[in-house]
């Protein structure tokens, strides 16, 4: 019997691991671009690792499109939490998917404003949210930069609750979404 034949129905899919997966490599990879790129001033270009940053984040905001769009037609298995860690991990789950469509789309905003043209893979060009030189958008700048903060928050909380779940409570909710 394969390992996934052991987990049985309690187990994510392939395709909801493997957006689970891919969108933690984006985001370690966002962070660690975003942490090591210069500071973006008013007459600095989309070059480097500030390209990068743009380039993963739209890869970011596509595969949260997909995530949700799944999550929203396919439901998760059954988890067999107790009532508050069950309202705990909804809770947390929820804000995990609102920050993690809301940062980069406030970074998009932010790029708009400033006039860089973002694309999809760097072949699909995307709509400007904001016209350029916008206020508005130069704002979402900042709120991208303190929400990225909240963002980090939330994962630490949400990895911590899985090692809780594998080492304390010994229950098998990490493995539902591993391989």
């Amino acid at each position: 019997m394969s390992a996934i034949e052991q987990r049985g129905d309690e187990t994510y899919g392939l395709v909801a691991r493997l957006l689970h997966w891919s969108i933690v490599v984006l985001v370690a990879a966002q962070f660690v671009v975003g942490w090591t790129m210069p500071d973006v001033h008013r007459d600095t270009q989309p070059v480097g690792l500030i390209a990068w940053h743009l380039a993963i984040g739209t890869a970011l905001i596509a595969a949260m499109a997909v995530r949700v769009v799944w999550r929203l037609t396919h439901q998760p298995p059954p988890g067999n939490l107790p009532p508050l860690l069950d309202t705990i991990s909804r809770s947390t789950h929820f804000l995990l998917y609102a920050a993690l469509i809301a940062v980069p789309v406030l970074g998009w905003a932010n790029a708009s404003s400033r006039g860089w043209a973002e694309t999809l893979f760097g072949a699909l060009p995307l709509p400007a949210l904001v016209p350029t030189g916008s206020t508005v958008g130069h704002a979402m700048g900042d709120i991208h930069s303190a929400l990225a903060w909240v963002l980090l928050v939330l994962i630490g909380m949400h990895v911590g609750a899985a090692l809780f779940h594998r080492f304390v409570r010994k229950d098998k909710v990490l493995q539902r979404i591993t391989w």
